[in-house]
């Protein structure tokens, strides 16, 4: 018996059309929905902290329902200026050699083929497992011993010990994805395995080195917990550290704590739009093009 086919153009081909069509854009809708349940969840904290930052503090005098006595309050009666500068030196610092060190030592974990590298590489996975709490403690008793407890020094050491492990694997993982054939190009035309390293590995690498910094910058600016362990006084305090100065026993005044959780958000949106256009992995297409 032969089956007989249902031409495209008739009402009952058109129905099934619109129904496959109907069914896709209702997943389309559910999806939709989900990304902007997702995104409400992320803003409003957000516009939270931003509204309640521009209302007035508790006993002012301001009856408008905008107003910048806050941030005023916050800056000329504080040490919120101190506090942005040691946040900000501890977290250049941090990102400078955390990417001056991950940069090479992932080339190395890319490239490597030994046992002595699959040995490092298998280290390195152990120590970013381990939770950075259990190091506190021994940390601190060993930085007490050579006075750095209390100071911006210490911390950062902490802080760069803590990002090295996952910055060097995300270094290693973006050279992976950067094919060996332009090394050995370079190496063909008499360059060195660290001038390849450099001019074609590094050079394409743009990415993965801003990944790598925006990872240890955050890690160091919005950390807390090391920073309330080894900072004692009020001038080596960070911005995180210093929040907690604004809750009291009996009262806090919120306005003055959603002022500064503004200023502490405001340097990594600055970092990260100014760095968003250089996210981009057309560098690697054009190299390959042009062989």
């Amino acid at each position: 018996m032969s089956t007989a086919t249902v031409p495209a153009t008739s009402p009952r081909a058109r129905s099934r059309r619109l129904t496959a069509t109907e069914a896709e854009l209702k997943g389309q809708w559910w999806r939709f929905a989900v990304l902007l349940l997702v995104t409400a969840i992320t803003i409003i904290p957000i516009a939270a902290v931003l509204y309640l930052s521009t209302q007035p503090a508790l006993g002012s005098q301001v009856t408008a329902p905008f107003t910048l006595e806050n941030f005023a309050n916050v800056f000329a009666g504080t040490n919120v200026l101190l506090w942005l500068q040691n946040s900000m030196v501890v977290t250049l610092i941090t990102v400078a050699i955390a990417v001056a060190v991950a940069a090479p030592a992932g080339y190395v974990l890319s490239r490597g083929r030994s046992k002595l590298v699959g040995g490092y590489s298998l280290l390195l996975f152990v120590i970013q497992s381990l939770p950075i709490v259990t190091a506190v403690i021994p940390l601190f008793i060993l930085f007490a011993r050579l006075n750095l407890v209390d100071s911006l020094t210490g911390v950062t050491i902490v802080y760069v010990g803590s990002t090295m492990s996952v910055a060097i694997w995300m270094m290693a993982a973006y050279y992976d994805s950067i094919p060996i054939s332009l090394e050995e190009a370079g190496w063909m035309d008499g360059v060195s395995v660290f001038g390849g390293f450099v001019r074609i590995v590094l050079r394409n690498s743009l990415p993965g080195v801003l990944s790598t910094a925006i990872f240890a910058f955050l890690l160091a600016w919005n950390d807390y917990l090391i920073a309330t362990v080894f900072l004692r006084s009020d001038y080596n305090y960070t911005l995180p550290v210093g929040v907690q100065t604004f809750f009291q026993q009996n009262s806090t005044n919120w306005g003055l704590v959603m002022a500064v959780a503004v200023v502490m958000m405001l340097p990594p949106i600055i970092v990260f739009g100014v760095l968003n256009k250089y996210f981009s992995v057309g560098g690697i297409g054009g190299s390959l093009a042009g062989k």
